[in-house]
């Protein structure tokens, strides 16, 4: 293969673990009163989906709605109000329709300016959105915010540990902190760092500076996490590194993998107040990410859908919780492909439980039948007819989920050995609660599968043992042989014997000062 640098493509693109909470001692939030407003948009989206998020897919919070969101109640601490403009958040899926986020971008936008003046504004992001005809989504929420803000607001931003950073996103931001654990734990914490450092700022009188550094390498969550090595030696040292005079945040970021698109990277953020400072452990991390890009691995036994089923038949303790990786709706997954249960079918498996496939006309059918009745289903692809391949069942109706409206509905079905949960609308099953509100316990089966990637800390501890299939889907794991690229610059591993050094870019507001 023939080497190319990834330090001249870069410079052309740019051109075109342990929480810790941070405390400012001394701080005096009364000395003087003011203005800060937050929102934002969050949504991770895979370019390899043929399927689009839509008004309906966003749950959109405004107003009073929205300051009386729990995910923001840690807002209260401060002795004035955070002004609330618009969250619109929404499962991982495909790419956002552009009338769609334009709708959201222009009522956004228009929230903040009925609020202004502002002093400040905090912006609750994810990093990883990807608009139809757009490169740089949030680059492009983020600038357009600021244009309404004006250049003397100073403007902090959290985003998700796999979000990707672009120039234009740390050249209109003050202040950047994210994620540091895969299964996301601290996200509260994370939004939290964003905003003191926001009021430290103001209260202070400081403007902070942006250093980044992007790294050319792209992992799948499911080989980076925070668990298990390289990551958690890497994201473990991060709050020692945040005490450094001159240090405000320290964030390491994964990246997007299934986006096609130039800031499509790793990267290390640093918003600090002592340049020399910030670009030394910017440059530190950068080397020690790409030095341990060979050693990113899966935490878990891995293999095709055949095998893990065949390892869960075999299995003598329980329950084995088996991943169906590639269409894992939290990843970026449709959520309606239905090999797992074609094979499980196959293989006549019983006692597993299958939480769950998005299914609407399936599911309509088994409300219409009821409990008791027995149905012919045609089971899958019911959102990407083209992805995959349908599977046709007669499956007995045993609990329906009492639902306020039709696309909060889960029918639970049996079929042969199977209980398989058929859903309205896209979602994820992470949680206990996710069975337990359907009649089912997980405890009780041999097999759970769940469509997932690494497991989230509730399901995790149950898993005797925890497998994980790397199945086809719109987030396939196996990264080397996705469908070609256009925009994407060279990364590790699709160039294996890429040559980087590491380097670090200054944000344009910092180089204003």
């Amino acid at each position: 293969m023939k080497r190319r640098s990834f330090l001249k493509t870069a410079a052309m693109a740019v051109a075109a673990a342990p929480v810790m909470r941070l405390v400012f001692p001394g701080m005096d939030y009364a000395a003087q009163t003011k203005r800060i407003a937050f929102g934002g948009i969050s949504i991770e989206c895979s370019t390899y989906s043929r399927i689009r998020a839509r008004v309906e897919d966003f749950t959109v919070l405004r107003g009073d709605a929205l300051a009386a969101d729990q995910r923001f109640s840690f807002l209260k601490q401060y002795p004035y109000a955070f002004l609330p403009t618009l969250v619109a958040t929404a499962v991982p899926g495909g790419p956002v329709d552009t009338e769609t986020y334009k709708t959201l971008k222009a009522e956004f936008l228009q929230r903040l300016k009925v609020l202004l003046p502002l002093d400040g504004l905090y912006l609750p992001m994810h990093g990883a959105m990807f608009v139809e005809g757009m490169q740089d989504a949030e680059g492009d929420w983020i600038s357009s915010a600021r244009e309404v803000v004006g250049k003397d607001c100073l403007l902090s931003a959290s985003y998700d540990l796999h979000g990707n950073v672009s120039k234009r996103v740390a050249d209109n931001l003050d202040m950047f902190s994210a994620f540091r654990t895969a299964p996301h734990i601290d996200r509260q914490e994370t939004m939290e760092r964003a905003c003191n450092m926001l009021v430290h700022s103001l209260e202070s009188g400081i403007r902070p500076a942006i250093v980044w550094a992007p790294i050319p390498v792209l992992m799948p969550g499911e080989r980076s996490s925070t668990l298990w090595e390289p990551g958690k030696r890497l994201w473990a040292q991060l709050p020692a590194m945040n005490r450094e005079p001159g240090i405000l945040d320290v964030s390491l970021l994964v990246g997007y993998v299934w986006a096609d698109e130039p800031r499509a990277t790793a990267s290390a953020v640093i918003t600090g107040t002592n340049l020399d400072a910030q670009k030394e452990v910017a440059l530190d991390l950068a080397a020690q990410y790409w030095n341990a890009r060979k050693e990113f691995q899966f935490g878990t036994w891995t293999g095709t859908i055949a095998q893990c089923v065949e390892r869960a038949q075999q299995a003598e303790t329980q329950p084995v919780i088996l991943a169906d990786s590639g269409d894992n709706p939290t990843g970026g997954g449709t959520g309606d492909r239905a090999e797992v249960l074609a094979e499980l079918l196959r293989v006549n498996f019983q006692n597993a439980v299958f939480a769950g496939i998005v299914d609407r006309p399936a599911t309509e059918a088994c409300y219409k039948a009821g409990v008791g009745a027995v149905v012919p289903l045609k089971v899958g692809a019911s959102l990407d007819p083209t992805g995959s391949v349908p599977v046709n069942v007669r499956a007995r109706v045993i609990f329906l989920l009492p639902a306020e409206v039709p696309s909060e509905r889960q029918a639970v079905v049996q079929v042969q050995g199977v209980k398989l949960v058929l859903t309205a609308r896209r979602r994820p099953f992470h949680d206990i609660v996710d069975f337990t509100s359907l009649g089912l316990e997980p405890k009780g089966f041999k097999l759970i599968v769940v469509k997932s990637g690494y497991l989230s800390p509730d399901l995790a501890p149950l898993a005797n043992p925890s497998l994980m299939a790397l199945s086809d889907g719109a987030i396939n794991q196996d990264i080397v042989h996705l469908p070609k690229n256009r925009y994407r610059i060279p990364t590790y591993p699709f160039v294996a014997d890429l040559h980087y050094r590491p380097f670090v870019i200054v944000s344009e507001r910092t180089r204003k000062l």
